[in-house]
C-alpha cells in the first residue's frame, strides 16, 4: 500500500477500507447492485450476504422508484416488482441493511436511487438514519451537484459518502465540479445510455477513464453494460472498481422459487464475475488517494449555478449526468437565438403562413346570453394547423434543433396533438421523428396515431407503468439518454428540467400576446379573466404569461378532477391536491405518496392525464398570482356539449374542462366583466371516445 495515500480515515471508512483491501490484493473493487425488495422483501438481507460471500467489495442497494428514467428494462422491471410486492419507502430499505448487518454483513452498502424519495424522507433525517442503520453513502441518479449541495454537506456531517456520476458526455470543467463534491469514489458511466447488459465495451472507454483520472485522484468505479468475466477483467485493468447490476438481477430472477435458490444464484454469479477483478501489473488510471472530506464551500459554490434555473423554489435541473451537456447546449443556443430578429421573423412567418395565425378571438354570444353574466370570449387555437396550440412550440423547438445540428427528433404525447404537431413540422423540415405514447392513449387516440404515421413519424406504444403520458415521457427520456449526441427531445408541455419550461412558455406565449392586442382591439380593454385547462400546462402558461404583470387580469387554471379529487388515483388535480416534489427533472407539485412514489392518475382527457405540472404554474400558485381549480369528467363532458350546442364548436376534452369552469364563473360575474377561454384544441380526436361514453356506435 506504499503507493497509495489515504486521507481523512474514518470519513466513509468502510468504503475506503474496501478499496484499500483491493489495492493490497492487486484487484479492482467489485461493486454489485440489487434492487431492494426484489423479488420479495424477505430476500434482500440474505442476497446482500450472498453477494459478500461471492466476493462483492461494495454493494449498491437500489431504492425502488416508480419512474426510473435512466434505467433499462431489467432494472425498470425490478423496481415495479419490488413496489408491487410492498417495498416502497426508505425505512423498509434501511431495515434490510440493518438486518443484514446483524447477520454478519461487513462490506459497505451504498443507497442508489432517484432524488424524490430521498427528498420526501428529508435529507438530514436520511443521513442520520442511513448512519444509524449501517449504510455508507448515496448515489443519486438524477441529482447533479448544483442541485445536490444539501445532500453533499449532510453526508460530510455524518461521515457518509456522496458519490457523483460522470458520463462520457461530461465536459472537463464539469468533471472537476463533480469531483469536488466526492469523498470516496466516483461512478463513471461507461456509455451514453441506460443501464443493462451489453455485448461489448465501448472502444473509447480507456480514453474516457483517462480523461476523468486527469481531474481527480479518487478511485474510479466503472459501470453500465458490464456482464461477463472478460468484460470485468478489461475494466479492472482501466480503473479502481467494476460495477455490475443487470446481470446479477437476471440471475436472481431466473433462479427458482425459494430464497435459498435465489441467494445461491446471486452468490454464484458474483463469484464468477468477481474473478475477473484481478489487475495486471501495469494498471493505468489508478487512484492516488482513497478518501477525503470535501470542503462544504465547494458545494455552496456549485449551488449558485441552480439559482437561474428556477421559478422561486420550483423548477431546476434534476437530470442524469449523461444529459448535462445536452441541456447546457440547449440553454446556450436558445439564449443566443430567442431574441434574434431573424429567428423571430422566421417564427412569425410560420405562425402566419403555416399555422394560420393570428388565430381568431371572438365573442361567444349564445353562451354569454345563457350565463347572463360576464361576456365570454374564445381564443381559437383549435383553428391552428393540426388542430391545437401544440404546433407553436413544435415549430420553435424544431427550428432550434436544426440550429443545434440534431437531425433526429423524439417527442412524447398524451392526447396525440403534440405528436401530430411534431410529426408535421418534422415532415416539413426533413427531420427524423419518433413519438412515444402510452399504450392506453394509443387506444383512445387512434385517429391521432394514424395521423402521425401518415406524416412519417414512428409511434412507439409504451406499456410500462400506467401506460399514459407520464410513462411516455419516461421512455422518451431513456431514448434521449441513449442517443443524446444526435437527438433533440422536443418536449410538448412546460414541464421537465430547465430550460424546457421556459422554452415551451416562450414559444406558446404568442397566444397570450395575441389575446392582449385582440381584446384591446375588440373590447377596448384587457380581459378581466383568462382561463385555460392545465395538465402539464403549456397552453395555460402560454395564455397567462403575457398577463402576469397585468394585475387587473385574473388567471385561472383548470385541472382534471377525474372521478373526484377526494378519491386517490382517480384524478389529475396536481395543484389542487398534490404536494411539492421532483418529477421528471423539475421540482414542482406532484400527485404522490408520502414516500415519494408517484400515484396513478385518471382523466377522461388523455392530455390532462399527468401526475405533475409545469414548475412555473407551481410558482404562480404559491405566489397567489394564478388560481387553480378542478373539474370532473362528467362536468367536462357537460362543457363539451354546451360548446357544441350553443356555439357550433366541437372542443377537445382537455379544453372542455376550462369551458365548464368558465360558464360557471361567468354566471357569478357582472355583465361588464370579460372572460377569455383559451380554446387549446379541437375535438375531432376525441369523438370516438365520446361516442363510446354516450353508447353510440361510430
Amino acid at each position: 500500500m506504499s503507493s497509495v495515500q489515504t486521507m481523512q480515515r474514518g470519513h466513509g471508512g468502510r468504503i475506503e477500507e474496501a478499496f484499500a483491501a483491493c489495492k493490497e490484493r492487486n484487484e479492482a473493487a467489485f461493486v454489485t447492485f440489487v434492487t431492494a425488495g426484489f423479488p420479495v422483501k424477505e430476500d434482500t438481507p440474505a442476497i446482500l450476504l450472498g453477494m459478500q460471500e461471492g466476493g462483492a467489495s461494495i454493494i449498491e442497494l437500489g431504492i425502488p422508484y416508480t419512474d426510473p428514467q435512466a434505467d433499462g428494462a431489467t432494472i425498470q422491471q425490478t423496481n415495479q416488482v419490488a413496489i408491487k410486492a410492498g417495498t416502497s419507502d426508505i425505512i423498509q430499505c434501511l431495515e434490510m441493511v440493518k438486518a443484514a448487518r446483524s447477520q454478519g454483513l461487513t462490506v459497505p452498502v451504498v443507497l442508489m436511487g432517484y432524488y424524490n424519495p430521498f427528498y420526501q424522507f428529508g435529507i438530514e433525517n436520511l443521513c442520520e438514519k442511513a448512519k444509524e442503520y449501517g449504510a455508507d453513502g448515496f448515489i443519486v441518479v438524477d441529482l447533479p451537484p448544483e442541485e445536490g449541495y444539501l445532500l453533499a454537506k449532510s453526508c460530510n456531517r455524518h461521515g457518509l459518502s456522496n458519490i457523483p456520476l460522470i458520463a462520457p458526455t461530461t465536459t472537463d470543467d464539469r468533471i472537476e465540479h463533480l469531483a469536488s463534491t466526492a469523498s470516496t469514489f466516483i461512478y463513471c458511466v461507461s456509455v451514453t445510455g441506460v443501464t443493462g447488459s451489453r455485448c461489448e465495451l465501448p472502444p473509447d472507454l480507456n480514453d474516457f477513464i483517462a480523461r476523468v483520472r486527469s481531474k481527480t485522484d479518487l478511485p474510479l468505479a466503472v459501470g453500465f453494460g458490464i456482464s461477463t468475466p472478460q468484460m470485468v477483467q478489461s475494466v479492472a485493468n482501466m480503473s479502481d472498481g467494476v460495477v455490475v447490476g443487470s446481470a446479477i438481477l437476471k440471475a436472481a430472477q431466473g433462479a427458482g422459487d425459494t430464497t435459498e435458490e435465489r441467494v445461491g444464484a446471486v452468490r454464484a454469479i458474483v463469484s464468477e464475475l468477481s474473478a475477473g477483478c484481478k489487475q495486471g501489473v501495469d494498471v493505468t488510471n489508478q487512484a492516488r488517494i482513497l478518501g477525503r472530506k470535501p470542503d462544504d464551500a465547494a458545494a455552496d459554490e456549485l449551488a449558485k449555478l441552480s439559482i437561474t434555473k428556477r421559478f422561486g423554489k420550483f423548477g431546476g435541473q434534476f437530470i442524469p449526468e449523461t444529459l448535462s451537456e445536452a441541456f447546457r447546449e440547449i440553454e446556450e443556443k436558445y439564449a443566443a437565438i430567442k431574441d434574434d430578429p431573424d429567428f423571430l421573423a422566421e417564427l412569425d412567418v410560420y405562425r402566419r403562413d403555416f399555422v394560420g395565425g393570428p388565430t381568431p378571438l371572438h365573442r361567444a354570444d349564445r353562451l354569454t346570453e345563457l350565463c347572463g353574466g360576464a361576456t365570454i370570449w374564445l381564443k381559437r387555437e383549435d383553428l391552428a394547423h393540426t388542430g391545437a396550440h401544440k404546433i407553436n412550440n413544435a415549430i420553435g423547438q424544431a427550428l432550434l434543433a436544426k440550429r443545434i445540428g440534431k437531425p433526429r427528433i423524439i417527442a412524447e404525447t398524451g392526447a396525440g396533438q403534440h405528436g401530430v404537431a411534431t410529426a408535421t413540422i418534422c415532415a416539413k423540415l426533413g427531420l427524423d421523428c419518433t413519438v412515444y405514447m402510452g399504450a392506453v392513449d394509443v387506444e383512445r387516440q387512434k385517429l391521432n396515431v394514424f395521423r402521425m404515421n401518415t406524416l412519417g413519424a414512428s409511434v412507439v406504444p409504451v406499456k410500462e407503468g400506467q401506460a399514459t403520458l407520464k410513462d411516455a415521457i419516461n421512455e422518451a427520456m431513456r431514448d434521449w439518454v441513449t442517443n443524446v449526441r444526435n437527438t433533440h427531445y422536443l418536449i410538448g408541455s412546460a414541464v421537465g428540467p430547465h430550460p424546457f419550461p421556459t422554452i415551451v412558455r416562450d414559444f406558446q406565449s404568442i397566444m397570450g400576446k395575441e389575446i392582449k392586442w385582440q381584446m384591446l382591439e375588440k373590447a377596448g380593454k384587457l380581459p378581466d379573466v383568462v382561463i385555460a385547462c392545465v395538465g402539464g400546462g403549456s397552453n395555460a402558461i402560454g395564455a397567462f404569461y403575457p398577463f402576469v404583470q397585468d394585475k387587473t387580469v385574473e388567471l385561472h387554471g383548470v385541472e382534471a378532477a377525474g372521478h373526484g379529487i377526494d378519491k386517490e388515483e382517480q384524478h389529475c388535480a396536481t395543484l389542487t391536491k398534490g404536494t411539492p416534489g421532483v418529477l421528471q427533472g423539475a421540482f414542482t407539485y406532484v400527485i404522490q405518496q408520502k414516500s415519494g412514489q408517484t400515484l396513478n392518475t385518471h382523466s377522461v382527457s388523455a392530455g390532462l392525464d399527468y401526475p405533475g405540472v409545469g414548475p412555473e404554474h407551481a410558482f404562480l400558485k404559491d405566489s397567489g398570482r394564478a388560481k387553480y381549480s378542478a373539474v370532473t369528467d362528467d362536468e367536462a363532458l357537460e362543457g363539451f356539449k354546451m360548446m357544441c350546442q350553443y356555439e357550433g364548436i366541437i372542443p377537445a376534452l382537455e379544453t372542455s374542462h376550462a369551458i365548464y369552469y368558465a360558464i360557471q364563473l361567468a354566471k357569478t360575474l357582472p355583465k361588464d366583466k370579460d372572460i377569455v377561454i383559451n380554446m387549446s384544441g379541437r375535438g375531432d380526436k376525441d369523438m370516438p371516445q365520446i361516442a363510446k361514453i354516450m353508447g353510440v356506435q361510430v
